[in-house]
């Protein structure tokens, strides 16, 4: 697939707010402090620094669960065709997002490709994502040869406040060429990509050993 548009995606419009309200009963408390369950806590000022790179169309490194994840703001094509060019990914393949709470991804999801809602609100904040019917507005460089989208909010603390200083959610994609195994250090992620102009945010893992489990929101049947 050819990413041909240059473009800035518009943000649609939030979801009714009964829709809101039901995540915010759901919302689970993150920690506010890295130092609550990591051992390398990063400053407001690491974090404001990381989204204005997001801002600009660079692409950032950052933890998160499992491994260490690619980044841009997804509404930027520039952005996203960086990232898959670093990677070597196909574009028909579609990206993973992840926001720092519910609300960032309703801009992103149709609700009515949800067959449970709850079951879906109760594995987030945590590394499960959900392969949710896309909105029609959210452009193919997210979605790549399909009608959904790949959507999780994080149980990373650091990937959670940097999603929440940017202001919407993040692409995330493992830290690695394709075909290479993923990055669990930030070490390892600049080895991966010396040449690249890539922003990197140290920090520890979330502690999960695998890849985050992968559901169909339609099926509630597990893809990974």
């Amino acid at each position: 697939m050819q990413l041909l548009m240059k473009a800035t995606w518009p943000m649609a419009q939030r979801s009714p707010q009964h829709i809101d309200g039901f995540a915010r009963h759901h919302d689970r408390s993150m920690p506010n402090s890295l130092t609550e369950t990591y051992s390398q806590p990063v400053s407001a000022h690491k974090l404001r620094t990381a989204a204005r790179q997001l801002r600009y169309g660079r692409v950032i490194a950052y933890p998160t669960e499992a491994v260490y994840g690619l980044g841009c703001d997804p509404t930027n094509i520039d952005a996203v065709q960086s990232v898959l060019d670093i990677k070597g990914r196909p574009a028909e393949k579609g990206l993973i997002l992840i926001g720092a709470d519910f609300e960032q991804l309703l801009p992103y999801i149709d609700l009515e490709g949800i067959r449970d809602l709850p079951r879906v609100l109760d594995t987030w904040p945590g590394p499960v994502t959900w392969i949710i019917k896309a909105r029609p507005d959210v452009p193919a460089w997210l979605r790549g040869a399909h009608d959904s989208v790949a959507v999780r909010v994080t149980a990373h603390p650091l990937a959670a406040r940097l999603a929440k200083t940017f202001g919407k959610p993040l692409v995330s994609t493992s830290a690695n060429p394709s075909g290479r195994p993923p990055a669990r250090s930030a070490l390892k992620t600049r080895r991966y990509f010396c040449r690249e102009k890539i922003f990197i945010i140290p920090g520890s893992l979330g502690g999960e050993l695998n890849t985050t489990a992968i559901f169909d929101a339609q099926t509630n049947a597990r893809l990974r």
